[in-house]
């Protein structure tokens, strides 16, 4: 066969692996998905289950890229640390060296077609019958499974085929050393996948076109590789996201260059340690047993820096976050998993929700409309952003309870816009006559600002008994007043024009506190709440059907006369 045809045959086999990978990694993150986030949810306890729990769903699902997004969602959602968000991340690295063991004792020792085409046959079977459900993901896993083998059996042919015509870089010299860590890197980042660049330094090995030491620098440089790929990730991201990327740099940066000046006692070390396991005596068994050890070693870097790395990063990325107005949680590495991107929409919700509610304070202690725009600025900057954000959650399917969860979120984030229009229409309230309309307003000032803070969904949980008992007293001092103001203005203490124009801005007012009241009640903290027992709050009703501030005075002024 001709180099051109050997390339193509190497650009085929190299094809039908990264399918392959596809298809097993979106299968298997499909058919586990609730597990992996059960999973990692529990990750949080010591540093021991963190690095576990990456390492076991990275196996699992043989991508640790899909654990990156799921632990940087769990960061985001404020469920995971970014602590224990680290040691899921260094687990991944360990995790995702499983591929390198499925390529070496599997890949390169069956006959392929004896293994692929039954595995490809039947996972296709499977798809087809079982859509929409957990067998039909694990059809298309098992279908990518036999894909990746008959990708690995094609690269083993072609560079079988290149072994007399091409000649990769040999030796064991600083420039032919870097030559080698330049292909791993090289071939990651154009592949955007470790995995792909690990097969082909494994067939490689295996075909005698790499030294040992050779090998091994190429998957040092897979493994720096993909650094570049988690900094292209979150170009435009979250901090958290920033942060964790990080992490994974600073690990696979250290960790590579320990590695790269060790290098030469390394390579006779993992011999040793292959015959002491009594593992195959082939190149192949060698490099994965390479690549485990390689970030093994680089957990035991991290173990006594971790946690100053935590700190030193938290203090990292700040510049974004500072600004009110930018998403902190909207983070699209989320988006493949509709729990989590949902979990991120519904914490950028509540620091909306924080936001009109504080308008509303500020419009009931007699703020200036001017003292208002900014936060109303903020708060349709991040309505926008989570419209943008709904609208590409949308493009991906969720199941019905995620669905039905997104249209509760969406329903408060629409109370808080209410919340914060009104807030706007009631500024300025100020200007109320001394005496009994100004002890009442006193009054209703002091109840309706204790029924905001209940409402203000970044300061805790409130009882929804509490909740609907402040609520009540708001409405009692509300209709108090507004019959001592439509009396005043009858008797001619007020002019109607300003009683009319009072009257509409505490109308204003009391509309933003009784939106605020249903977004808390139909949060996510509130159908909590529920659950465990205790009755919703009753629902305000709006004044939008009363007779207007005028006509009710013209009726009191008539039964003043009589």
């Amino acid at each position: 066969m001709s180099l051109w045809g050997i390339l193509a045959s190497v650009v085929g086999g190299l094809g039908l692996f990264l399918l392959g990978m596809t298809m097993m990694t979106d299968g298997l993150r499909l058919a586990a998905g609730p597990a992996l986030e059960r999973i990692l949810a529990g990750a949080t306890r010591t540093r021991a289950h963190a690095l576990g729990s990456g390492m076991l769903v990275t196996s699992l699902v043989q991508s640790s890229s899909a654990v990156t997004v799921a632990t940087i969602g769990f960061v985001n959602a404020g469920l995971l640390p970014l602590g224990a968000a680290l040691w899921v991340l260094f687990g991944a690295n360990v995790g995702t060296t499983m591929t390198g063991w499925i390529v070496a004792l599997v890949g390169l020792k069956f006959k392929i077609e004896a293994l692929a085409l039954p595995l490809l046959g039947l996972g296709v079977v499977m798809r087809l019958t079982g859509e929409g459900r957990r067998r039909g993901a694990l059809g298309s896993a098992l279908a990518g499974f036999g894909l990746l083998f008959m990708g690995i059996a094609m690269l083993q042919q072609s560079f079988t085929g290149l072994g007399g015509q091409v000649t990769l870089p040999q030796g064991e010299g600083v420039l032919a050393v870097a030559a080698q860590v330049g292909i791993g890197t090289l071939m990651t980042v154009l592949m955007q996948s470790s995995s792909a660049s690990m097969a082909i330094a494994l067939t490689a090995a295996q075909e005698g076109l790499l030294t040992p030491q050779g090998a091994a620098a190429v998957v040092i440089g897979s493994n720096v590789g993909t650094t570049v790929t988690a900094v292209l990730a979150t170009l435009g991201a979250t901090a958290n996201a920033r942060r964790a990327a990080a992490a994974h740099v600073l690990f696979n940066g250290i960790t590579g260059a320990v590695a790269l000046l060790m290098l030469p006692w390394l390579v006779p070390a993992i011999s040793a340690t292959r015959e002491a396991l009594h593992l195959p005596a082939d190149p192949a068994a060698q490099l994965a047993l390479f690549h485990t050890l390689f970030n093994l070693m680089g957990i035991l870097l991290m173990w006594p820096l971790a946690g100053r790395l935590a700190r030193w990063l938290q203090q990292r990325f700040r510049a974004r976050e500072e600004d009110e107005a930018q998403p902190q949680h909207l983070d699209d590495n989320v988006l493949a998993v509709p729990s989590l991107a949902l979990d991120a929409l519904d914490l950028e919700v509540a620091r909306m929700g924080h936001v009109a509610v504080r308008m509303a304070r500020l419009a009931l202690h007699g703020a200036a409309v001017q003292a208002l725009v900014r936060d109303q600025y903020v708060v349709a900057q991040l309505d926008a952003a989570a419209e943008s954000f709904v609208e590409r959650m949308n493009r991906t399917a969720m199941p019905q309870s995620t669905s039905e969860r997104l249209a509760r979120v969406l329903r408060v984030q629409r109370y808080y816009q209410t919340t914060a229009q009104r807030a706007v229409d009631a500024a300025p309230l100020t200007g109320l006559p001394d005496g009994p309309v100004g002890a009442l307003h006193k009054v209703l000032v002091q109840q309706t600002d204790a029924l905001l803070a209940l409402c203000d969904p970044m300061a805790g949980v409130a009882s929804p008994a509490l909740v609907a008992a402040h609520a009540a007293s708001m409405e009692f001092s509300y209709q108090d007043l507004k019959a001592e103001l439509l009396a005043a203005g009858a008797q001619g203490q007020l002019r109607l024009t300003a009683m009319e124009d009072t009257l509409r801005r505490l109308s204003a007012l009391r509309h933003a506190a009784q939106q605020a009241v249903k977004a808390r009640t139909r949060s996510g903290s509130a159908v909590e709440m529920a659950a465990e027992g205790e009755a919703p709050a009753p629902t305000l009703h709006a004044d939008s059907a009363t007779p207007t501030p005028l006509q009710e005075a013209k009726k009191a002024q008539e039964a003043h006369e009589r």
